[in-house]
Order: C-alpha cells, then sequence, then structure tokens
C-alpha cells in the first residue's frame, strides 16, 4: 500500500485510473546498444492493476524491455498489448515462485496494511531474481525511531526487511500521487462538490513521472542502494487540486472539508475495514510537507509535471 492514501476513502493510489503513457518519451535518451541489452532482461512487476503499476509496464513495453505483470485475475485485467500476465497473490508466496521463473528484477508494491507476510515474500524473490525496485513513501524518516502513522511505518518496516534481504535494492519515495485524485470522480459529476477531511498540501506527484523513474531504475546502472524521493515540482492543497480539476474541465469545483469523525463514520458505512480507515485517516494528522526534490528529472530528463498538467492529462475522466 503506496503512503498517499487519501484520508476520505477517495483512493490509495492503486486504483484503476489509466495513465498518461510517456513511455517513448522516457527512454528517448538511451542508446540504442543500452536499449538493446535491457531488452535481453526480463522484469515483474506487481501491482500492475494499479495506477503507477500499470503506468511502469506500458513504460517498459514502450521501450520494448520485456515484462511480466503479477495479477490476481488474468480475466478482468487490462494491460497494454505484449505484457505477459502471471496470476497469483504475494499473500501466497508460492503463485509468485512459479511467476518468478526467469525474472531478474521485480517491481514491488505492497498492498497490505502489514509486513507480516513481506519476509517469506522477499526469500521468495531472492531466490529467483537479483535487484528489487521498491515502491515507498516520502513520508518514510530514516531518523525516527517510530513513523508519524501507520502507513508510513509499513514502509519503513518494509523498507529495513529490503535491505537485509540479500537483493540488490533501489527504494523509491514517492510523494502523494496524483491519481488519487481520481476517487473524486463521482463527486465531482454529481455536484461539483469535493467532500472529505483535509490533508496537509504536498508537492503532488504525477503517476506517470514516478513510473518513468521506476522504469529508469529498473533497466538502469548505478541506482543500486539508492533511496530516491519523488515529488512534483509545486506543493499544492486538496483545495488546489480540486480547482485545477475544474479549470481542467471548464467547470467550477470547490473542496469541502469534513470533520475526521464524519469520515469515519462514512467510510465504516460503507464496509471498509476499520485497519483501512485508521490508516487513512492518519493522514489527516500529518504535517505540511514543502519537500520538492529534482529527482524525477535527474532520472528521467525532464522536469517533474505539475498537478494541472496532471488534470489536463485526465480530464476526461471527471466529466
Amino acid at each position: 500500500m503506496t503512503g498517499d492514501g487519501d484520508g476520505d476513502g477517495d483512493g490509495d493510489g492503486d486504483g484503476d485510473g489509466d495513465g498518461d503513457g510517456d513511455g517513448e518519451d522516457a527512454y528517448r535518451n538511451i542508446p540504442d546498444m543500452v536499449r538493446v541489452t535491457m531488452v535481453m532482461a526480463q522484469i515483474l512487476v506487481t501491482g500492475a492493476t494499479g495506477n503507477v503499476g500499470r503506468e511502469v509496464a506500458a513504460q517498459l513495453i514502450s521501450a520494448g524491455v520485456p515484462v511480466r505483470a503479477f495479477v490476481r485475475d488474468a480475466r478482468t485485467t487490462r494491460l497494454p498489448e505484449g505484457v505477459e500476465i502471471a496470476t497469483g497473490d504475494l499473500s501466497e508466496p508460492e503463485t509468485l515462485e512459479r511467476a518468478l521463473n526467469g525474472i531478474t528484477t521485480v517491481f514491488l508494491v505492497w498492498p497490505f496494511l502489514t509486513s507480516e507476510g513481506a519476509p517469506a515474500v522477499l526469500d521468495t524473490i531472492a531466490g529467483s531474481a537479483r535487484r528489487l525496485v521498491y515502491l515507498s513513501s516520502s513520508g518514510v524518516h530514516e531518523d525516527a525511531g517510530r513513523q508519524t502513522d501507520p502507513i508510513n511505518q509499513l514502509h519503513a518496516d518494509l523498507e529495513s526487511l529490503i535491505e537485509a534481504s540479500g537483493l540488490e535494492w533501489t527504494i523509491l519515495r514517492a510523494d502523494t500521487i496524483a491519481s488519487n485524485a481520481l476517487g473524486w470522480a463521482g463527486q465531482i459529476r454529481q455536484d461539483g462538490v469535493v467532500r472529505g477531511p483535509d490533508i496537509a498540501p504536498t508537492a503532488v506527484v504525477h503517476q506517470a513521472d514516478v513510473a518513468a523513474a521506476a522504469a529508469r531504475v529498473l533497466t538502469g546502472d548505478g541506482h543500486v542502494g539508492a533511496t530516491h524521493v519523488l515529488t512534483g515540482p509545486q506543493v499544492v492543497s486538496r483545495a488546489d487540486q480540486v480547482r485545477l480539476i475544474g479549470e481542467a474541465i471548464g467547470r467550477p469545483l470547490r473542496f469541502e472539508k469534513v470533520p475526521v469523525e464524519a469520515a469515519r463514520e462514512r467510510m465504516l458505512a460503507d464496509g471498509r475495514p476499520p485497519a483501512l480507515v485508521e490508516a487513512l485517516l492518519a493522514s489527516t494528522r500529518r504535517p505540511r510537507s514543502d519537500l520538492i526534490t529534482s529527482t524525477v528529472e535527474e532520472i528521467v530528463g525532464r522536469p517533474a509535471r505539475t498537478f494541472r498538467e496532471w488534470a489536463s492529462d485526465h480530464a476526461a475522466d471527471f466529466r
């Protein structure tokens, strides 16, 4: 579970929103010789039906890199042509073992609220693959004995296990992922008001930028043992995001803050597990983050995209 979940249950960064596909752009500066070398590799992408995972698979395929997607149900999976499908569940490491046949590198998105099953999964990966790239959260603080909320603590725990796994690892700590806003589409279509608990502003990052960085790290050298923090170029609030979506679709929209307790009641009434509700609501207690990094540009070779650009890319999803 990525550490950018929305406190009002509007999405946790692992939804079904389609990315904007910038695979060729992400790879236009890769020399032909390097490209040929990469095609010889095989990469397993977990979380491949989520916003970031689907983009990672799409960008790798666009660059000519063989990709295998690890999914729970091949019948309902929509992935780009050319992506190989392997079915299984990270809660059942034996299914992952089958999917790892011939794999050298794994992109890992952890979908659970606990790290309980992670040691077995990492042991299984280490038994076949050599490299692991893990999608973590920019909210993780290395010098903290305990993290500020359950999601960041989960990511910190996973990072520690990965570092001790014996794999050649790279950590990608992503800020709030823009595609979380796709969870507001229903409210926007209904009456133009997005209701939910407020969350401190952060440098929201386009999911395609996270995927572009991941694709480079998965296929390139020089990233082993590195922790990269990926952010967008501007700090934006929830109200800012809603306003920018409104500008993209040509309608006035507004954000209406809902008290945390009211949001909790609604989420529980919707049938969400209490542990998930509390983990999501914990994000409302995070302090404002003014952190902006140039890491996307350093890895990908172009500046990170703004939320305004994201809203324009996804305007059709809100109309």
